[in-house]
């Protein structure tokens, strides 16, 4: 049976409380009572709407990489590639951050064994990894980026990036050497790596530290 159209508000409040469930307790966690109990409805509309708790579960995970690509688009490409490429980094914790246990979720390995997930539900969200890839292509034409594959290069962001977060969110990074810390210095050692110059890479990371602040700070994001 397919899941019948659901209400926007109603879909989300449903994702994000089955996510919260699963990252706080596993594949157990999940039920469709209690799932209904954390959102105010009942079992059958939860069934209703998703059809089963796999479906759920996959729901979570696409609708995760919808919400990192919706704001991957906000990054407009500019004459300085490098400070883009930093920024989708900003951008990418930022939306770790904000979408905890949906990020949990999305990258939940095998605490998801239990909801038979495909393995083209575990690499739908690639396509987010596209802009990545376009960003270092330009990095590299520009002659900021050694001439290596963009692809390659946008995995060697994301496994970097990557693992900052997932560090910061199991509250590993503390002061001195905290999330915000880690992240200026590594966005940095990034570019490098790929590289460009350090002095023209910490001012790019610099300058996307200013565009960050100024297109996602509080109430600028909906």
């Amino acid at each position: 049976m397919s899941p019948r159209r659901v209400n926007q508000d109603n879909r989300t409040a449903l994702i994000d409380a089955a996510a919260r469930l699963v990252a706080e307790g596993g594949p157990r966690g999940l039920t469709a009572r209690r799932l209904a109990a954390e959102t105010g409805s009942s079992t059958m509309a939860v069934y209703t709407h998703f059809g089963s708790m796999s479906a759920i579960v996959r729901e979570i995970v696409h609708d995760g990489f919808a919400r990192l690509q919706q704001l991957f688009d906000m990054v407009e490409p500019t004459a300085d590639p490098v400070a883009d490429m930093a920024l989708l980094g900003r951008v990418y914790r930022y939306n770790a951050v904000t979408n905890r246990h949906v990020f949990e979720v999305m990258f939940g390995g095998s605490s998801l064994a239990g909801f038979a997930l495909e393995e083209e539900d575990r690499q739908h969200g690639r396509y987010t990894l596209a802009p990545v890839a376009d960003c270092a292509g330009r990095c590299v034409a520009a002659a900021r980026f050694r001439p290596d594959e963009p692809a390659l290069l946008a995995h060697h962001m994301w496994l970097g990036v990557h693992g900052t977060v997932t560090l910061e969110l199991g509250g590993y990074l503390v002061k001195p050497f905290d999330a915000d810390y880690c992240l200026e210095t590594q966005l940095v050692s990034l570019m490098v790596g790929a590289g460009d110059e350090p002095a023209l890479a910490q001012e790019s990371v610099g300058s996307s530290g200013r565009r960050f602040d100024s297109a996602f700070r509080p109430g600028v994001v909906g």
